[in-house]
């Protein structure tokens, strides 16, 4: 059983134990903002850049629950140190949430009040990155939902929020034409935005393409991704995308927290490209591990040994 534990409101609870209310905002409305981070070799990556989207996204929520950023990366850090030992030197994510409290209206059903509830959370990642292995080596295939994304002008999704059922329609949808793909979403006028929790890149004669940052979570890993194509001179375009533009891309992939690149070898049951990951694809996966000192593919391999004696 796993002793781990979890902030809570300024306290520390057994990780089977951190529970909130049903009458919570959070679940009566899917009110609620949150992030994850992920460590390599133990070590938060771009830690502070999560908190300050974080923080965004909680003004755009009008929630205020009283912590600076200083005081919730001092909080994010003592979770960890509180944690070390539990996680036996596995990496992990790392996963902050925001609800903006209790409804008034059932108030004395609520034993934790109706002021915002703040948790942070350590999970090993042996279950995220040993099932990707296939992914990594072999590529995901990717299928366009009758789902569409929210507009901004909706719920904006630069608020990282868990309002999406969306989402989740999405990839029902995807699952009845193929159980094993995942969901490439349009926008309303049929450019692509993003993954279900993810953000698309594609390659075309040597440059990279991805959404404008309009209608799109603008993904800390996105961000890397770009960066590390910067340093090794590979152009970077933010534009429209359509479906057809990717089937004739010479490569693609998504980027996410956990498993940070994953190539993306077939889209709409056709081989992206040669249908295997690409040259660019490599270069900046190795170009991520190298920065953060971990294989990240190979950490994957490492993982995959061990998740299915792995008790959570």
């Amino acid at each position: 059983m796993s002793n781990r534990v979890v902030y809570l409101n300024g306290e520390y609870v057994a990780e089977t134990e951190a529970r909130i209310s049903i009458f919570d905002s959070a679940l009566m409305y899917g009110d609620m903002l949150f992030e994850m981070t992920r460590v390599f070799n133990l070590k938060p990556f771009r830690l502070r850049e999560h908190l300050e989207r974080l923080y965004s996204s909680l003004r755009y929520a009008e929630i205020d629950f009283g912590l600076t950023i200083d005081e919730m990366e001092e909080a994010t850090n003592q979770t960890i140190e509180k944690n070390l030992e539990a996680v036996e030197g596995i990496d992990f994510q790392i996963m902050h949430n925001v609800t903006r409290g209790g409804m008034a209206f059932y108030d004395t059903l609520v034993k934790e009040g109706t002021s915002p509830v703040v948790t942070i959370n350590v999970f090993p990642l042996i279950r995220h990155q040993g099932g990707m292995v296939e992914k990594y080596e072999k590529g995901a295939h990717a299928l366009v939902p009758a789902q569409q994304s929210v507009p901004s002008r909706f719920i904006d999704p630069k608020c990282k929020n868990r309002s999406r059922i969306f989402y989740k329609l999405a990839d029902l949808q995807v699952a009845k034409m193929d159980k094993a793909a995942m969901a490439l979403l349009t926008d309303e006028h049929g450019f692509i935005t993003e993954g279900t929790g993810n953000n698309f890149f594609m390659a075309k004669d040597g440059e990279l393409y991805t959404a404008k940052p309009q209608n799109v979570l603008r993904g800390v890993s996105r961000q890397a991704c770009m960066d590390y194509a910067a340093e090794l001179g590979i152009p970077v375009h933010e534009t429209d995308i359509e479906p057809y533009d990717v089937r004739g891309a010479d490569e693609a992939w998504y980027t996410s927290t956990t498993v940070c690149m994953a190539p993306i070898t077939r889209f709409d049951f056709q081989p992206v490209g040669e249908g295997v990951p690409g040259p660019l694809y490599k270069k900046l996966i190795q170009a991520w591990s190298d920065d953060v000192g971990v294989d990240i593919i190979g950490q994957a391999r490492e993982y995959a040994k061990i998740k299915d004696k792995w008790i959570p």
